[in-house]
């Protein structure tokens, strides 16, 4: 946005002024016309990616529903990871044979168009990839590992690199914000794994020490760094809890600074936390539960990293996947068991959620990826 021009003396002629406010609206009309936002859901039981282009408003218009060419068999979710470029989205397949499927991002429609199809080394319940864009990460919740594949230039993932045996249920798998360690939690043995990443060479090493364990049966999922890189947020699905760490960059290390929960206020029965997100800014978190079909929301301290909980609001049933839209300015979550997606106004000052509106996906949605482009 443009600032604020100092008042016009009145001694400039109309004519100088209506042409200075003709400029001035040309050049705020081209400025918003240059980023476009569009949101990409993944779809398991219908094998797709819907994809919306998203208003100022956070209305949402469906533009393209982007099949996956040589695929049949449903999977169990689909997961979504954009490279660091912006030109290539990859969904993860989690039916036989498992596949990372890359789709060429068009830069002006957000449309995706068919790239390839690279091997992936069991059922991936997760794929992110490193801050280069030349990794794929990924995490098998049954098949308990984790792997990396490096990516073709052409977009393509190539045959695995590495593949880490884990502990019980791998479920996330990301780089650190500098691109030096790498993260998997392991939601069945109660661990962090660490890893030393050599983005050079695209080499992973366990790291000293390799795992760093969290109270039983609490089940660690999903985690997000904070945008200032000092700490990190974890999500656990079994109990709900939601752990605050200091994110220490130099040697990787995490240590645990608050406990709080994901669980809607009068809670009863078994917890089902699934995913968690922070806005671009860093000032408010967001986590999603199953069991109540809620999002709960945080303030985060950005000097100690401390959460303070606002809040729950209902939203879509089995609510597995949600995002922030990358001007921090709304949130899309899709729910499993009804097959549609709503979006909420995220209001600026207090990060309360207002619902907007609803809109209809494909089948089983439980990913959500924003990109702007260009």
């Amino acid at each position: 946005m443009l600032r604020s021009t100092r008042r016009i003396r009145s001694g400039v002629p109309r004519a100088a002024i209506a042409t200075t406010l003709a400029f001035l609206t040309l050049i705020s009309g081209v400025r918003a016309g240059m980023a476009e936002t569009f949101a990409y859901v993944g779809n398991a039981d219908s094998n797709d990616i819907s994809v919306f282009k998203m208003a100022e408003s956070g209305e949402m218009t469906p533009v393209q529903t982007a099949g996956f060419t040589g695929v049949e068999k449903p999977g169990s979710s689909t997961p979504l990871a954009i490279t660091p470029d912006h030109r290539v989205l990859i969904a993860g397949v989690r039916s036989q044979p498992f596949l990372a499927v890359s789709f060429a991002i068009d830069p002006k429609t957000g449309q995706l168009s068919h790239l390839g199809n690279g091997p992936l080394a069991d059922s991936m319940a997760y794929i992110a990839i490193d801050r280069g864009g030349k990794f794929l990460f990924s995490a098998s919740y049954g098949g308990n590992k984790v792997a990396l594949n490096p990516l073709l230039a052409n977009g393509v993932a190539g045959e695995p690199k590495q593949v880490i045996p884990t502990g019980l249920n791998a479920h996330a798998f990301l780089p650190s914000p500098d691109n030096r360690f790498a993260f998997a939690t392991n939601l069945g043995s109660d661990q962090i794994l660490a890893f030393t990443f050599d983005a050079t060479t695209g080499t992973l090493t366990p790291s000293d020490p390799p795992a760093h364990k969290v109270p039983e049966k609490s089940g660690p999922r999903h985690f997000v760094f904070h945008p200032n890189g000092k700490f990190v947020y974890l999500l656990h699905e079994l109990n709900g809890d939601v752990a605050a760490f200091a994110y220490e960059a130099k040697g990787g290390a995490w240590d645990e600074i608050q406990r709080t929960s994901a669980l809607p206020e009068g809670f009863t029965g078994k917890p089902w936390a699934a995913d968690i997100q922070i806005t671009p800014d860093g000032r408010f978190l967001y986590a999603s539960e199953r069991t109540t079909s809620t999002l709960t929301a945080y303030k985060v301290d950005a000097t100690t990293g401390k959460l303070t909980t606002i809040g729950s609001v209902p939203t879509e049933k089995q609510p597995r996947g949600f995002h922030i839209d990358p001007g921090g300015r709304y949130l899309a979550a899709v729910g499993e068991l009804s097959d549609s997606m709503t979006v909420y106004a995220i209001d600026q000052s207090s990060g309360v959620l207002t619902k907007l509106k609803s809109y209809a996906t494909g089948k089983k949605p439980n990913w959500v990826e924003f990109l702007s482009l260009p």
